[in-house]
């Protein structure tokens, strides 16, 4: 009996400290990252974690670069709490392979600024490199629950695909930039229930316009550009996906 209240006792007690100091995610993203979408909202909620949402219609990875430059997207108190950053940035770019096949620099101090506004794959290496340096001189800082570890802070970042297949230059590139850095990858378009590959059987169109108040023609082929938003069923099919992916990749507490 004792040992059972003990046991009881112990977890009780994990129970209250996950609650006092669960886990915090970053995002920053554009118009389908937005707070009025939904799924990383209710992504965090089903694995217990703040959202932190940055992103801002309309901008691009380039303009989360410029804010990380000037030190902006995150103050320091963020970045030492916050468990993982979280990029939702998917315009129809490539992201891996730098125009002219030019080396990306090893330094992050390296990159001028502003950058170009097509420099998508440069923007996606500096925030890379950049948040990975941040976390791991955290070791540095007298204060930080981090200081003295050999590693510093482990950067998680997450990377997204498009919420379907219409998006293949980005869809293709993130693939092989989430392979290159060893990152998780949130495949939206694999596990969202539909493709661009055949029409839907019944309305002889892109089944993704099915879930999208507007719509963008990408390759001849016509698909649902921004998903409903709020509390429907594309939102929540998003955030499952998500949470799943922060299940696998989120250190224990």
């Amino acid at each position: 009996m004792k040992r059972i209240v003990a046991i009881l006792a112990f977890l009780t007690l994990c129970v209250s400290a996950y609650g006092q100091d669960g886990y915090r995610i970053l995002l920053t993203g554009a118009s389908f990252a937005t707070p009025n979408n939904g799924w990383f909202e209710f992504g965090c909620e089903a694995v217990g974690a703040e959202p932190v949402n940055r992103a801002v219609s309309a901008e691009s990875i380039v303009d989360t670069a410029q804010k990380m430059h000037d030190g902006t997207l995150y103050a320091k108190d963020d970045l030492e709490t916050v468990e993982a950053l979280v990029i939702m940035h998917v315009h129809d770019r490539d992201v891996y392979h730098r125009a002219g096949g030019e080396p990306f620099p090893d330094e992050w101090e390296r990159y001028g600024f502003p950058m170009d506004r097509n420099a998508y794959a440069e923007a996606y290496d500096y925030v890379i490199k950049r948040y990975m340096s941040d976390c791991y001189d955290l070791r540095f800082e007298p204060g930080s629950r981090y200081y003295g570890l050999p590693y510093g802070k482990p950067a998680i970042i997450v990377l997204c695909t498009h919420w379907h297949d219409g998006r293949p230059s980005f869809n293709g590139s993130v693939r092989e930039l989430a392979a290159k850095w060893g990152l998780p990858l949130v495949e939206f378009d694999r596990w969202i229930g539909f493709s661009g590959n055949v029409p839907h059987p019944r309305t002889g169109e892109q089944a993704s316009l099915l879930h999208a108040g507007d719509r963008q023609q990408n390759g001849g082929q016509v698909y649902g550009f921004h998903p409903y938003n709020g509390d429907v069923y594309i939102q929540k099919k998003m955030a499952a996906i998500f949470a799943d992916v922060l299940r696998r990749v989120l250190p224990l507490r």
